[in-house]
């Protein structure tokens, strides 16, 4: 069994002083004050002097060694150890192996697929624990928070199209509605009989309501009201009907 190590670097290789030390004062906060996490690089050491680690290239694997704590883009920080390995040295390097195909460096990703991440995999694939949380846990949060800001536009884009699909189709059924409603009207029977225009009807119907749909006086109310009294005192007075109507035979 060998031991299997994880080395902590604070990234301090933005190429400005003002900047690096931010990121140490950060670190010297969120990590060393609160114990939440920090701006971090991670590498393993097994079997030998030299640490394996992960980062950014055009061509090629991103997978690269260098001494152990001895990485001069960043600041070395700590070490850790994560547990013991069961497996050979060729078996580990068969490992190395896959992994170098498996991660392109064109494919690192501050967020998503770091250096951090890197390590994590080479430590499952050992069988050890994972890194510790604090050592990605910036990383994490922030592609959480990319995560939900695509699902966010995408689910506000996806809304949008269905409300303009919506509006679309309502513009065509009021349109059809609008249009068979005009083709009614010149086609109706009370066009065609009294063959006038729109324009004619209106005109007649005005003249109706101005000429013999006037309003009715008081008179004319009281006098409708005395006859259908009458019509209930006759309808009273007529005879009953009779109790048996059927005849005995």
């Amino acid at each position: 069994m060998t031991e299997v190590i994880l080395h902590v670097y604070d990234v301090t290789n933005s190429g400005s002083d003002k900047t690096n030390n931010t990121i140490m004062q950060i670190n010297k906060i969120f990590k060393d004050g609160i114990g939440l996490g920090g701006i971090f690089h991670s590498a393993v050491q097994i079997y030998g002097d030299d640490e394996w680690s992960f980062g950014y290239c055009e061509q090629g694997s991103g997978v690269f060694s260098c001494p152990s704590t001895k990485n001069p883009m960043y600041t070395f920080r700590e070490s850790i150890k994560l547990g013991e390995t069961t497996f050979s040295t060729s078996k580990v390097n068969q490992i190395l192996r896959e992994l170098s195909r498996e991660w392109p460096g064109h494919s690192y990703d501050l967020l998503s697929k770091n250096c951090n991440h890197f390590c994590d995999e080479f430590c499952e694939r050992l069988g050890v624990p994972k890194l510790p949380g604090w050592v990605n846990r910036f990383a994490h949060a922030g592609d959480a928070a990319v995560e939900i800001a695509e699902s966010t536009a995408y689910r506000f884009k996806q809304a949008k199209t269905e409300i303009v699909t919506a509006s679309k189709v309502a513009y065509r059924f009021l349109t059809g509605v609008a249009s068979n409603n005009s083709i009614l009207t010149a086609e109706s029977p009370s066009n065609s009989n009294r063959g006038g225009s729109p324009r004619f009807q209106a005109t007649w119907f005005k003249n109706l309501i101005s000429s013999g749909a006037k309003p009715s006086s008081s008179s004319e109310i009281e006098n409708r009201d005395e006859a259908s009294t009458k019509q209930h005192h006759q309808k009273d007075e007529a005879p009953p009907l009779m109790q048996n109507s059927r005849h005995d035979f």
